[in-house]
């Protein structure tokens, strides 16, 4: 079944180009029989390993969740009030009854002592001035302010008029008695004769020596460095060629049938190796799900049969008539006589607040005489019904009956 198996499992993802699909499908006919020989003992062994791990984790996880609803809820509620009281109504307490009024009666001070004042001041002080100034500075400081910079600027341009005529005249004067002699005197008396120096003592040599020196010995110079150069880069090709060939031999080679004849078949059985130990340890892992599942199924039919069953019987059998007759025989008579008592207690201090009424309206007939119907005093207690007794009732209708 393992072989039938192999063979319909579909090709796994190969490298790139075809030497990556000869590879794949060397390593496909040339491991078969590693994947079959490896399989079963590492499935065996991943699973002895992973059920008492699983379930493990299962009872963990089950343990984990009873604790969860029994004691981490709770718990987390407790100090959520907890959090709650400590943290949180204190400052709303703080906010609400003291922060609050006394923000209220600040801003009721700032505003009797401060806004008022200032809105008064403003509107009776601040804005009359205002006014008085606005009219002053329209009606006398502007016109004034006007009429002086009028004045001040017709001063400034008869003056700058005057300024403008005085400078234009020196300006002409300085430069047609001092600017033309001087420039004419420097051209004529310094420039020209040190242009004529310069260009025979200077321009004309340095010409010469270039054409005639400079020129054909840095030619002479440039033909020896290009020599020197080809005659560098053929040894240095030479050099490169040797150490290329002699790290062909000597490194690329042998790294090349190591990779070849070692290294891929090595990775090809790992790869084979590794693969079937991830895939046991998921097969086991779910084999292991499933056996943890039916020892859980299992113990939980244990303690149902074991111990719920019994406790419901024992509960359903003897303790639940027990109770029914406990409950009709003995409960519900006592009861009856509590509620019995607790009646004839009642009727009996109501016949007694009816008798202690009666007497004292006798005894203030009796000091104090008859009132008209409409003269009497209003009574300081509430009026009551009379209360249950074997010979009245406190119906209406026992009430008109006997008025």
């Amino acid at each position: 079944m393992d072989h039938v198996e192999l063979e319909k499992r579909p090709p796994e993802p190969s490298g790139r180009g075809p030497g990556g699909a000869r590879a794949s499908e060397a390593s496909g006919t040339s491991g078969s029989c590693l994947v079959v020989a490896i399989r079963m003992p590492v499935r065996i062994v991943a699973l002895v390993l992973v059920v008492p791990v699983r379930m493990a984790w299962d009872a963990l996880a089950a343990a984990g969740r009873f604790l969860h609803r029994t004691v981490g809820r709770p718990v987390g509620r407790a100090l959520a009030w907890l959090a709650r009281a400590v943290c949180v109504w204190p400052f709303v307490a703080l906010w609400r009854w003291v922060l609050v009024p006394a923000g209220r009666g600040l801003a009721w001070l700032a505003r009797v002592l401060v806004v008022v004042p200032a809105g008064w001041a403003h509107r009776y002080l601040l804005a009359p001035l205002g006014r008085g100034l606005v009219w002053l500075y329209a009606r006398v400081l502007t016109p004034v302010g006007q009429g002086a910079w009028w004045l001040l600027r017709g001063i400034g341009a008869v003056l700058a008029a005057v300024g403008a005529g005085l400078w234009t005249g020196a300006v002409w004067l300085g430069r047609y008695l001092v600017v033309v002699p001087v420039r004419w005197a420097v051209v004529y008396l310094v420039v020209v004769p040190v242009r004529w120096l310069v260009r025979y003592l200077v321009v004309v040599p340095a010409v010469w020596l270039y054409a005639r020196v400079l020129t054909p010995a840095g030619r002479a110079l440039a033909r020896c460095v290009r020599g020197v150069v080809r005659l560098l880069g053929v040894v240095v090709a030479g050099v490169v060629a040797a150490l290329v060939w002699a790290g062909r031999v000597l490194l690329v080679v042998p790294a090349v049938a190591a990779w070849r004849w070692v290294f891929v078949p090595v990775g090809r059985v790992l790869v084979v190796v590794g693969r079937e130990v991830g895939e046991a340890l998921g097969h086991a892992w779910r084999v292991a799900g499933y056996v943890s599942v039916a020892v859980g199924r299992f113990l939980a039919a244990l303690f149902r049969w074991v111990v719920v069953e019994p406790v419901r019987r024992v509960y359903r059998g003897v303790l639940t008539p027990v109770g029914h007759a406990v409950r009709d025989a003995v409960l519900r008579p006592v009861a009856e006589a509590v509620r019995g008592a607790g009646r004839i207690a009642r009727q009996a201090v109501a016949a007694a607040r009816e008798t202690v009424r009666q007497t004292r309206a006798d005894v203030r007939r009796a000091l104090f005489g008859e009132h008209p119907q409409g003269d009497a005093p209003a009574s300081r207690e509430p009026r009551r019904p009379a209360g249950r007794t074997l010979d009245g009732s406190t119906t209406a209708l026992t009430h008109l009956t006997k008025d």
